[in-house]
């Protein structure tokens, strides 16, 4: 199987930023720890909030932006997690800002971020103050999960009415593959934060079924038209 990072086509550093539907702490885990695998040095952290179980899954974690700090932890063996703050059930991560500085500074080759949540729904309209995307990222990843496709608006979307703004349509209207392109690159949508020298790429996620296939190559036929966006992938299941 072609590694996600080959798919991905990856440059030899990067700041990736993981928005939209669910799938992406999957991504963070399991890119960042392929990545490692490989030799290459890799921090993990978020610009929002993060169950704390979830985060303890990392085998090294770093409770410091610190650059120092940032840099012993990356000598110990796997992806660091980079963490700031957190209480029995959340942590939180360093700012955009504080992400971009050690992006420049640290020494890691790949740095990756969760920088949009979506209660764990497979399609996300966000709003005006999201995503939360560090301004030197190279990479966004606008992730999409495979189950939006055939299921009602208000049940699979995260921010219902920024999506029937997007597209009009009812709440309770049946997605299709067309309805999902549409919200995914809407120009009041992710695309509006990504900066400006950064490739974006459509993931989907969560693929178990024929159907889930048909809906991503449909997804990566209609995103051929959108010229913000360089290509839609899917998601390898990292279980």
């Amino acid at each position: 199987m072609t590694a996600f990072s080959a798919l991905l086509g990856l440059d030899e550093r990067e700041l990736i930023s993981l928005v939209g539907g669910g799938g992406k702490s999957t991504v963070l885990f399991g890119l960042g720890s392929e990545l490692a695998a490989a030799g290459r040095r890799v921090i993990l952290t978020t610009t929002t909030k993060m169950g704390r179980e979830q985060a303890m899954l990392a085998r090294t974690i770093c409770w410091s932006a610190d650059t120092r700090s940032a840099n012993e932890a990356l000598d110990k063996p796997g992806p660091v997690m980079l963490l700031t703050a957190g209480d029995d059930h959340k942590v939180t991560g360093p700012a955009p800002e504080v992400v971009d500085r050690l992006f420049r500074e640290a020494g890691a080759d790949f740095v990756i971020v969760e920088a949009d949540g979506s209660w764990q729904r497979p399609l996300k309209a966000p709003a005006a103050h999201e995503p939360v995307v560090p301004s030197t990222t190279t990479t966004v990843l606008i992730l999409m999960g495979a189950g939006a496709v055939g299921r009602p608006l208000n049940e699979v979307t995260h921010r219902v009415e920024e999506a029937v703004r997007f597209t009009s349509l009812p709440p309770d209207h049946i997605l299709t593959v067309e309805d999902c392109a549409r919200i995914l690159v809407h120009p009041d949508g992710a695309l509006r934060v990504c900066p400006p020298q950064s490739r974006v790429l459509v993931a989907v996620s969560r693929i178990r079924t024929t159907e889930h296939v048909a809906s991503a190559k449909r997804l990566s036929q209609l995103l051929e038209a959108e010229p913000r966006v360089s290509g839609c992938v899917q998601v390898p299941d990292y279980s």
